[in-house]
């Protein structure tokens, strides 16, 4: 389920993925460099566009320990 929010919500709009464009803007560099200063609406853009990543990220850590847990025994 992680993995389908991501792919759309966390991508979305598509072309460029708007959270790639983001993730350059913070970093200060790429398609938004000179750009005016992000602004609390582009931070909640970056946390709803972010989220299901960081869900993603961490359902596999959690799915992985299980799994080596479930080996070691």
């Amino acid at each position: 389920m992680f993995a389908i929010f991501s792919l759309t919500l966390g991508l979305a709009p598509f072309n460029p993925p708007h959270i790639w464009g983001k993730l350059q803007w913070i970093a200060g560099g790429g398609a938004f460099s000179g750009e005016h200063a992000m602004g609390a609406m582009d931070w909640f853009d970056v946390l709803l566009h972010g989220t299901p990543w960081l869900f993603l990220i961490a359902a596999i850590i959690a799915y992985v320990q299980f799994f080596i847990k479930k080996a070691s025994n």
